[in-house]
């Protein structure tokens, strides 16, 4: 226990200790990039799990604990800035998570980022990625947490990126880091707030931290100026920071641009970090989150609960109208954020956290298996130009069609189910409304319905990539090193939903430290089969749906129109123009930031510019008065007065010729005329 809670600290280093000596590196040291990136991440899945291990051994015990680990950072003013780690349930599992999922994606990018020449770069990036997200769920202090953070979002714009040639990969890098960063401006005001009200930054202190109780109660008894408790107020702005590093309504916009990068980053990006970074602060922040809720859930958590229903509809519609492969994923993962905010709005940290550990599992094969069949179609994106592809690609196919249904919520095999069924059990019983609710249930029948439509697009009817018939050059499945990342994802996609089932909620007692008894019993109580039974039907209504519309009648040609949009053109438009957020935001905040920035150009420009100029010709006009008086006054008088003085010493000089004779004479004249005066004057 011991030596893993001191030594924890090398998980996040060794990734990042690659990446730096990746950045060092030739261009051509391929091998050796990719070596040290998915050795360091290899090794810090080794550790992630003895801590796993360790962790388990203590929930078992009845102990969830934290076990922190605090050291001095530095001086500032009369007090001490102290950071640390911390191995508790909820970092134990995000550390395996991260490791293993992001191990997976490492290696698949081999395959994948072969022919590419900057291959050594990226894995640089992958390994910088992949440390700050280890970092960031380890971090005992929300200043060590914060600093991760913001490394994520570098490592994000770096990758999102990555393909800078390409004028949309560089605008939707750009896009993701300044929407991310109104987010993390919050943030850092509720970071900042927070260590004003309890005087520290560190979670766990021994009774001290801000998440323990003494802090908690303190901050509990404050209101401000506006009558808000001190304690909502700083929850609100964190969630504003995950608002915008998980993608939720409204600063959701850059994460679909996002899948602009390479599809490994937009698998780790979807999957295993970025997105995840925002629902883990939730998670980690949990016990201020709730403070002030008194009989009910606390304001805070209220509006987490609100944004993710509402993100979690938003998202899915759009997703129905979308026709780029890893767009309609991307949309989809917005809402399965949203379903995750939903469950830590409505049930806590179990329930949402569990639907984030799934869906790591689940949406990292489906982007990769994105990734496959745009690998095997030649670079394709379109899944109206694809078709068939079941025939040539039969493990992409399988993979792929698990990680459908694990995402759709199919029952009891898949995941999804499990994970989905518990934060619609949460919302049911939430007793503030039953809006969040429904609107999970419209959420959930969206999801089957448009990843049906994207399977009858991809995999079925007759390949339309090269016009009717057989292609000119048939795709073809992906290397061993693409498919078997997949089949590992595909057995966690469907094995991981029965550590979280109502007759053994495993993850659940882990979380609580409660044990864990296995009782079928919970699965035919009244409540939990009607649930049960709801969801699957919505999810069959949603699937069926689907193929009727697209895969009963296959589609034969590319340039056929959309079967929904042909049913509700109106509807598809608006969804498809994602309801002209984006075009909103260019036309108000992008627009006004524009003439604000044009404002400022011009007070630049001619006011401050002006004053600089003016005092520039003031300091000129003075230096030429100077310069006058200095010239034709001061040197003036000087040079005339040196002038005359050097006339008097000539003449002088002319006396002082050396000759006695002259001197004799001159003191003969003297005489003499000393005489006549003297002789005039006594008369």
């Amino acid at each position: 226990m011991e030596w893993i809670r001191d030594h924890l600290w090398w998980i996040p280093v060794l990734p990042l200790l690659a990446a730096g000596v990746s950045a060092l590196l030739p261009r051509g040291w391929r091998r050796m990039s990719a070596g040290l990136a998915i050795g360091s991440l290899a090794a810090a899945l080794v550790l992630s799990v003895l801590a796993l291990g360790v962790s388990l051994g203590l929930s078992g015990m009845g102990s969830v604990n934290p076990a922190a680990v605090n050291f001095r950072w530095l001086d500032a003013g009369l007090g001490v800035v102290r950071l640390g780690w911390v191995l508790d349930p909820l970092g134990a599992c995000m550390l395996v998570m991260v490791s293993l999922v992001g191990l997976l994606i490492f290696s698949y990018s081999v395959g994948y980022m072969a022919e590419d020449e900057n291959f050594t770069r990226f894995f640089c990036f992958l390994a910088l990625f992949a440390g700050a997200m280890l970092g960031l769920v380890m971090a005992n202090s929300l200043l060590l947490l914060f600093a991760c953070w913001e490394l994520v979002g570098l490592a994000s714009y770096l990758l999102i990126g990555f393909w800078y040639q390409k004028p949309e990969a560089a605008a939707a890098a750009r896009k993701a880091f300044i929407t991310t960063r109104i987010g993390d401006v919050a943030f850092f005001l509720g970071l900042v707030w927070w260590y004003a009200e309890s005087g520290t930054v560190l979670f766990y202190d021994t009774g001290a931290g801000c998440l323990e109780p003494r802090a908690l109660d303190l901050l509990s008894g404050r209101t401000t100026i506006l009558g808000m408790a001190t304690a909502t107020g700083v929850a609100l702005l964190l969630f504003v920071g995950a608002i915008g590093k998980s993608g939720q309504v409204p600063l959701h916009v850059w994460l679909p641009d996002a899948m602009e990068g390479p599809t490994p980053v937009s698998a780790l990006i979807h999957a295993a970090t970025m997105v995840a970074a925002g629902v883990f602060l939730v998670a980690r922040v949990y016990p201020l989150m709730a403070l002030g809720g008194g009989d009910g859930p606390s304001a805070a958590l209220q509006a987490v609960t609100w944004v993710g229903a509402v993100t979690a509809v938003f998202a899915a519609t759009v997703a129905v109208a979308q026709t780029d492969i890893k767009r309609v994923l991307a949309y989809s993962t917005v809402s399965q954020l949203g379903f995750m905010m939903l469950g830590l709005g409505t049930g806590g940290v179990a329930v949402g956290m569990f639907h984030l550990l799934t869906h790591a599992f689940f949406k990292a094969l489906l982007f990769l298996g994105a990734g496959s069949v745009i690998h095997g179609v030649g670079g394709e994106q379109d899944i109206r130009r694809m078709g068939g592809l079941r025939r040539w690609m039969p493990v992409t196919f399988a993979t792929y069609a698990i990680g459908m249904m694990a995402l759709a919520g199919v029952p009891v095999v898949f995941s999804g189910f499990w994970s989905k069924d518990e934060i619609l059990h949460a919302a049911h019983a939430w007793p503030v409304s039953q809006v969040p609710f429904c609107l999970a249930l419209a959420g959930a029948l969206l999801t089957a319905f448009y990843m049906t439509r994207q399977m009858a697009y991809v995999f079925f009817g007759a390949h339309r990539g090269a016009g009717k018939g057989e292609p000119a050059h048939p795709p073809h499945e992906s290397p061993r090193l693409m498919t078997v990342p997949l089949g590992v994802l595909a057995a966690g996609a469907v094995g991981l939903g029965f550590l979280g089932t109502p007759a053994w909620p495993g993850l659940e007692s882990y979380w609580t430290g409660r044990p864990a008894e296995f009782d079928p019993g919970r699965l035919l109580a009244p409540e939990a089969v009607s649930l049960m039974l709801l969801s699957a039907v919505v999810v069959a209504v949603g699937m069926g749906l689907g193929w009727w519309l697209y895969g009963r009648r296959p589609i034969t040609q590319a340039t056929e129109p959309d079967r929904f949009a042909q049913r509700f053109p109106a509807t598809f438009r608006l969804w498809q123009r994602k309801y002209g957020v984006d075009e909103f935001y260019a036309a108000t905040v992008v627009r006004a930031h524009g003439l604000l920035a044009r404002w400022g150009d011009w007070v630049d420009r001619w006011i401050w510019g002006g004053l600089v100029l003016a005092a520039g010709l003031l300091a000129v006009g003075a230096a030429w008065v100077s310069r006058f008086l200095d010239e034709w006054g001061v040197n003036l008088g000087f040079d005339r007065g040196c002038g005359g003085l050097r006339l008097g010493g000539w003449r002088l000089a002319l006396f002082q010729d050396g000759r006695v004779q002259g001197y004799l004479r001159a003191l003969a004249m003297g005489v003499v005329l000393l005489v006549l005066l003297l002789t005039w004057g006594t008369r």
